[in-house]
């Protein structure tokens, strides 16, 4: 059944047309980059973009196993290195890049870890998922000219509810749900500050947000708590979509005619699976004056600037 006949049968039957990855319109010619690529809702966004036409880049800590997940995807693709947890590989990745980037999905991420530092000095959970996308996004952004979406979580609704601007790396108060459900808040407030500088400068760039539901990847058996993995992998079993299913939200807000700032996730219950849909956030990710306070704090950590000169 190709795309036409799919929509007729779902009109045919009073079912509005559930979205899925065939919905994708032609990406031929695009060019998109994908962080954390290899495995996981990574690969398979990387994967359909591919398969939709789009040049896809691989943006992965390990190049050989990188190099074997852009085998496997197919189309046209290319890895990259680029270690988020560590500044100079960021900025040798964007130094690296010559010529215009149409999409920017900043999907990489490490979840619940024992307390840790990135090269950097930064806790590990907030220095990769939210300070080293913030520096890879703008050092890019004179390149990009659609779109960036950025992988958050229903976790940003978890752990303390703020970000601890007084204690970025938690020093002495570290929890690995506390530590990864800031990092996701950090994702949503950055992604609401990024599309309020972009409008402010002109930008036809938009900024976007997605989080996957709960999806059974290998992210969650890096956890700290041997009963948190235990858990996790009984919840994978019973409660969770797969990668592909996890991808969609992540899919939908980088191909779809969405307004910035958008939060996509699934439409079932308690977003854990479903079709992907604009969903909500809660308070404190709407928070206009924490989004740029942390702007700030982040542009002092690492040392790079909003680029004023985007391409739009």
């Amino acid at each position: 059944m190709d795309k036409t006949d799919k929509t007729i049968s779902d009109k045919s039957s009073g079912r509005a047309p559930k979205w899925d990855a065939s919905r994708i319109p032609d990406l031929s010619g695009r060019t998109a980059v994908v962080t954390g690529a290899n495995s996981g809702i990574g690969f398979a966004a990387a994967a359909e973009l591919a398969r939709a036409g789009a040049h896809v880049v691989f943006a992965v800590r390990d190049p050989e196993r990188g190099r074997a997940a852009a085998a496997r995807a197919g189309g046209s693709t290319e890895v990259r290195r680029l270690d988020l947890a560590d500044l100079a590989s960021v900025r040798e990745f964007a130094e690296g890049w010559d010529g215009p980037l149409d999409l920017l999905i900043n999907n990489a991420g490490v979840m619940m870890l024992p307390e840790g530092r990135t090269r950097d000095g930064f806790e590990t959970q907030f220095g990769t998922n939210h300070l080293g996308h913030f520096a890879l996004t703008n050092l890019l952004l004179p390149h990009i000219t659609d779109r960036v979406v950025t992988v958050s979580s229903g976790a940003h609704r978890m752990g303390d509810g703020y970000i601890h601007f007084e204690n970025l790396n938690l020093d002495g108060i570290y929890g690995p749900q506390r530590a990864y459900s800031q990092s996701k808040l950090a994702n949503l407030l950055f992604t609401l500050e990024l599309q309020r500088r972009l409008a402010e400068s002109g930008s036809r760039v938009r900024a976007l947000a997605a989080h996957p539901g709960w999806a059974a990847t290998n992210l969650q058996s890096h956890t700290a708590n041997p009963v948190g993995r235990a858990l996790m992998a009984v919840g994978n079993r019973v409660l969770a979509q797969d990668d592909k299913g996890g991808a969609l939200p992540t899919l939908y807000a980088a191909t779809q005619d969405l307004p910035g700032a958008s939060y996509v996730g699934p439409n079932g219950l308690g977003e854990m699976r479903g079709a992907p849909t604009l969903v909500g956030r809660s308070a404190e990710a709407s928070d206009v004056v924490a989004a740029g306070r942390l702007w700030t704090a982040s542009e002092e950590l690492t040392g790079v600037r909003f680029s004023v000169g985007v391409v739009a």
